[in-house]
Parts: structure tokens; C-alpha cells; sequence
């Protein structure tokens, strides 16, 4: 039986978020939004390693402080070319397989990384992912994929937006990769978890409140909640999917 491969999960990171500047470090139950994803990437029994990958600029510096605190492996290279810090973080540790993960998604269900990354294992993929298309809430994104096909991106890729966003160049070439893609039971794409806007720090916030401070419930608990109180939803309802990519293809004058 061949050896299992190593699988890292490279967390992205950066205090200068266009629209919500220092969101990493933001406070929810006690704790950086960063800790929560942090802690939740560690729960995944797939996950031999777990590292942040920020930028070499200065405004980052107190998120590599605060990894350094908290004993969480962090890693420094390119500000806008995410695709180039992700292969060269891979590179020095020695990842096989890569779980791109960003900070600002502090109720990422370890479960569904999980659930992506057997899927990943058990065929023959160069990548695979919960959003061709996304059916679970905005916030449980999850991709993973080989090096070599990190590597060939990183070599060819040429468009900003191919650059930022990492694996775009690997999505758009069905071609050249064998991609899969992991549905989920509902199409829930609606709803929206992620941190973006000071209106979804709240909707977090909230949800904490509710569900306790330790990040310890998933995906389940906290659609069981919005059940009972639909009203959460609405306090960051309406704010577009993506748009930082969307952004991103506009100035490469790519229209979806």
C-alpha cells in the first residue's frame, strides 16, 4: 500500500481586506476570528499540519505576533500573488496535498473539510471542491489539490485574478486537471457565514452567542439554529458571493 501523502491546510491571511480592513483579528467570543479557523483546521482528521500564510508587509505583522503568541506555525511571502505564497509555503514544508482554507470563514465545519478532502483521497484528482457549484453556505468553502498542480499553476497562470484567487487557472482548465466536486444534501448556497462585511462579523458574533464560545459545533448546529431563529439571517443578508473574485475578473475584463 503506497504511503498516505502529506496533507497540509494553508490557511490565507492579511490585515488589509478591501472591504474589512484588520477582520482577521476582529473579536468573536473571546477570541481573533483567526483563532476560531485555526482551532477548527485542527479538528480535521485528515490534516497532518495546519499553517497561516500571510504577507512580508508590515501591516501584517501583528497577525505573524499573534501566530507566534499562540504557537501557530506562520508563514511570510507575496502580498498580491496569493498563488506564489502558496507554492512556496507548500514547497518549504513539504506539502503533497494542499487544503486552501481563508481566515475570514471562522464557523468552517471540520466535518465538510473532511468529507472534501476523502473524497480528494479516495480517487484521481488533481482537485476537488464544495462550490463547481457552491451548494453549501458562503463560509464552508473548501479546495483541495496535489502540488503538481499547484506547481503548474503557479508556472503558467498569468491574469491577476489567476494569481490572487490561487486556483482559478486550475478550475478554468478542465483539460489539463482531473477536478471533482462535492455537493451537498440542499442546495444551501444562499446562506452566508463568511466575514466580509461588519454585518457578517455580527451575524458570527451572534452565532456564538448562541451556540457557545469554543468552536466545537458545525454546520448542522448551526442550521438547526437558524431554524429556530430565521431572523439571524437577515443581519447580512444580500452582500454578493465572492466578490473580492469577482472584483478580480472585472479588472482582468473577464466577464461571468
Amino acid at each position: 500500500m503506497s504511503e498516505k501523502p502529506r496533507v497540509v491546510g494553508i490557511i490565507q491571511a492579511r490585515m488589509t481586506s478591501t472591504r474589512f480592513p484588520g477582520k482577521v483579528l476582529a473579536e468573536v467570543a473571546g477570541h481573533p476570528v483567526l483563532w476560531h479557523v485555526v482551532h477548527r483546521a485542527r479538528q480535521v482528521g485528515f490534516l497532518d499540519a495546519v499553517i497561516v500564510a500571510t504577507t512580508r508587509e508590515a501591516s501584517d505583522d501583528p497577525l505573524a505576533d499573534f501566530c507566534e503568541k499562540e504557537g501557530i506555525p506562520c508563514f511570510r511571502g507575496s502580498e498580491d500573488d496569493v498563488l506564489d505564497r502558496y507554492f512556496q509555503v507548500a514547497k518549504e514544508i513539504g506539502a503533497r496535498v494542499i487544503v486552501r482554507i481563508t481566515a475570514d470563514c471562522p464557523l468552517i465545519d471540520p466535518g465538510g473539510i473532511d468529507r472534501v478532502i476523502e473524497v480528494f483521497l479516495e480517487g484521481c484528482y488533481d482537485y476537488v471542491c464544495n462550490t463547481l457549484p457552491p451548494t453549501f453556505p458562503d463560509g464552508l468553502d473548501i479546495e483541495v489539490f496535489t502540488f503538481e498542480a499547484l506547481e503548474r499553476a503557479w508556472r503558467e497562470a498569468q491574469l491577476q485574478s489567476e494569481r490572487e484567487h490561487v486556483t482559478p487557472y486550475i478550475r478554468e482548465h478542465p483539460e489539463l486537471f482531473q477536478i471533482g466536486n462535492v455537493t451537498c444534501g440542499e442546495n444551501l448556497a444562499g446562506l452566508r457565514w463568511t466575514v466580509d462585511e461588519p454585518g457578517d462579523l455580527e451575524f458570527v458574533r451572534r452565532v456564538y452567542d448562541q451556540l457557545g464560545p469554543e468552536p466545537s459545533f458545525g454546520m448542522q448546529e448551526i442550521l438547526n439554529l437558524l431554524r429556530q431563529h430565521p431572523e439571524l439571517k437577515q443581519i447580512n443578508a444580500g452582500i454578493e458571493r465572492n466578490e473580492g473574485y469577482q472584483k478580480s475578473l472585472r479588472e482582468d475584463q473577464i466577464v461571468r
